[in-house]
């Protein structure tokens, strides 16, 4: 499978069993990619502050019946950190599609099913948009859309959501307080979030940590909020009267912020034409709080509730 636009590199096969790594050329821009299983092709795109090794326990189950993929995000990882540019536009979510549909097209796959969760899942809203011939089913996990989000700004969502607030603020104001004690800075906001005890594998949490270590992602993961506050709403403002064609399914933690604040099916109907979902007993990361629920979701939804071949 790999060729001239992949490499074979090192990964963590004892926390993602069955999976191999490579780095895959997107388009000019290096792409982490952990590939495992058979069957139709399933893309996974994973949040701040996490990696692709957020869903080491539900991939090697769906591997049973896709070919999975779960990549980082630019920025994100051991992917590519390219600059900003103007306008924070190298980390747009039009970009951050663009590079999944290229990872997922060098690997053969011109349409795939496509499950994000966190800033995953706003770059699956964007990449729905602007490659709808890519998506055949989309899953969104905890998430509101992004306009709709800041647009219900008040208190209570400035006090939870704080980071959006923060992140965005001009280089290098969030960059260089965070570099004070980045360990502190994440352990802090992954603790907020999760809402089962003991939910995150210490050794998927010593990964989180050592790639925020690097003060190249940390940037990367500012550009990527400031771009979600500036040129990613002008996107989103210019496709207003765009639907999502795929299937969503959407998906939300009955313990966490986006449910207790807003109306998350209503929210995607506004933005998709076929939309159902439903809360689940966890905070924010289901693929790490409560994986089997997520599991039985995932394979319902995606048409392969048989628990594999």
């Amino acid at each position: 499978m790999a060729g001239r636009e992949m490499m074979k590199v090192t990964g963590h096969p004892e926390i993602m069993p069955g999976f191999a790594w490579y780095d895959v050329d997107a388009d000019g821009v290096r792409i982490r990619a952990c590939i495992g299983g058979s069957g139709p092709p399933l893309l996974l795109l994973h949040g701040h502050p996490q990696t692709h090794l957020t869903w080491h326990k539900v991939a090697p189950a769906l591997a049973r019946d896709f070919t999975v993929v779960a990549t980082d995000l630019r920025g994100y990882g051991d992917s590519a950190k390219p600059a900003g540019g103007v306008d924070h536009i190298g980390y747009s979510k039009r970009m951050m599609a663009a590079d999944q549909v290229a990872v997922m097209r060098a690997l053969g796959f011109e349409r795939f099913d496509l499950v994000g969760h966190d800033r995953g899942g706003r770059a699956a809203h964007r990449l729905a948009l602007d490659h709808p011939d890519a998506v055949a089913r989309l899953v969104l996990i905890d998430i509101a859309p992004t306009a709709t989000m800041y647009d219900a700004t008040d208190k209570a969502f400035a006090s939870r959501y704080f980071w959006w607030f923060f992140l965005i603020q001009p280089y290098d104001l969030p960059e260089r307080l965070i570099a004070a004690d980045p360990d502190y800075f994440l352990d802090r906001h992954i603790a907020g979030q999760i809402k089962v005890e003991g939910a995150v594998d210490p050794r998927v949490m010593a990964e989180y940590r050592r790639c925020y270590a690097d003060p190249a992602t940390r940037h990367a993961i500012c550009e990527d909020y400031r771009a979600a506050f500036g040129i990613d709403l002008s996107h989103d403002a210019a496709d207003a009267d765009h639907r999502i064609e795929a299937p969503v399914l959407a998906l939300w933690g009955a313990r966490g912020t986006v449910g207790a604040l807003f109306d998350v099916v209503a929210t995607w109907r506004e933005k998709a034409r076929d939309v159902r979902g439903f809360a689940l007993d966890c905070g924010h990361s289901p693929q790490e709080e409560c994986p089997d629920v997520l599991i039985a979701a995932l394979r319902g939804f995606l048409g392969r509730d048989s628990g594999g071949a």
